[in-house]
């Protein structure tokens, strides 16, 4: 079997140490004779998967005791609504920063809830950059204030962690998660899909803040209600259990491998190798402001754009797949998450000069 360099956004590259392992174990999880999906999510040996996958993200982490880590279904998408409805109490007004597709989607949901303080980014058109902080409004009396450190899409990175005084920050972690350390006790709450860095898709992890939990508005829908999930240990109902073991197998893969300070050193490294071979040359561009470049997700458009699908076709036969960008965006883009091995980069980039060199 040959496996390809998968460059999607997601569902995205899992570490295939881990998917040797999933393998090994699908029909018969270490002796009980039973799959993890045909487990009971009660059972003693879900319940130790579910036990050691916390501890394990929190140790990465270094989560502190007053936080609690939730296993959510839904999707990202789905705290677009939770987030308000469990954050606002007793006010309607919400901050949120606007750099780009997924900040714009959380917007949109919140207005259905509460007044928003677009507090930079109004007047962006094409979200290649971040607005000078000078620039900000805050309001000192909003119930949070909401970003995206990583718009997937546009390949914007936000790397700083606002200073919002007193006012909860709330961050949407989907793509960045687990790819470098971060400071857990600067936000109320962090939240992840889990197709990025995580594991298959079908899995959130919200991390909220004791005391931001068990003040939701009256019409919250029970499945929305951060409080009853942390009561339940995430169990109301029935978790999406495989995901959540898959997710345990990578949290154990990452403590392997030295934990978000050594995967910081290996991204950073893997970046800077593509924005390299883009910047040194004519032929590829990037868009983004060079200060707010991503890690994650890198953007790029050829020179001329009638060679894409000529590009993304012989990219395809070596071996490089799902570069195409997204369809509001265009052109190119290569995520290049955690599992993505940094030969694939290696070979990305190759491949970028050998197709530049025949089209010159």
């Amino acid at each position: 079997m040959s496996r390809v360099f998968n460059f999607s956004a997601g569902p995205a590259m899992v570490p295939e140490e881990v998917l040797q392992i999933a393998k090994e174990e699908l029909a018969d999880w270490r002796g009980s004779g039973m799959s993890v999906m045909e487990m009971s999510h009660r059972g003693k040996e879900f319940m130790s998967i579910a036990e050691q996958a916390e501890a394990d993200l929190r140790e990465l982490m270094a989560i502190p005791d007053n936080y609690k880590v939730l296993f959510l279904q839904g999707g990202a998408s789905s705290q677009f609504a939770m987030i308000p409805l469990n954050l606002l109490r007793d006010k309607n007004q919400a901050d949120y920063m606007l750099t780009g597709s997924w900040s714009k989607k959380a917007i949109a949901e919140a207005k259905r809830y509460s007044e928003v303080n677009i507090v930079c980014g109004a007047d962006i058109e094409k979200f290649n950059t971040v607005p000078d902080v000078s620039t900000w409004k805050l309001n000192a009396n909003a119930a949070y204030m909401h970003y995206t450190p990583n718009e997937t899409i546009e390949g914007v990175e936000f790397d700083a962690i606002p200073d919002c005084g007193d006012v909860p920050i709330v961050a949407d972690l989907s793509s960045t998660i687990l790819s470098r350390p971060i400071d857990v006790s600067k936000f109320g709450l962090i939240y992840a899909g889990a197709q990025k860095n995580i594991g298959p898709a079908g899995l959130t992890v919200v991390i909220v803040r004791d005391d931001l939990i068990g003040q939701v508005r009256e019409s919250t829908p029970t499945m929305f209600n951060y409080e009853v999930m942390a009561v339940n240990e995430s169990m109301y109902n029935t978790p999406p259990t495989y995901t959540w073991y898959i997710a345990g197998l990578v949290f154990d893969w990452l403590k392997r491998r030295g934990g978000l300070s050594a995967m910081a050193e290996i991204n950073e490294r893997k970046a800077q190798k593509l924005y390299n071979a883009i910047d040194k040359s004519d032929f590829y561009a990037n868009p983004v402001d060079p200060r707010y470049r991503s890690w994650m997700n890198v953007p790029f458009t050829l020179a001329n754009a009638d060679l894409d699908a000529s590009f993304l076709e012989q990219a395809k036969q070596a071996g490089l797949t799902t570069l195409k960008g997204h369809r509001s965006v265009g052109g190119m883009r290569a995520s290049i998450y955690n599992a993505m091995p940094e030969e694939g980069v290696d070979a990305l980039v190759n491949f970028m000069a050998d197709f530049e060199k025949r089209q010159a």
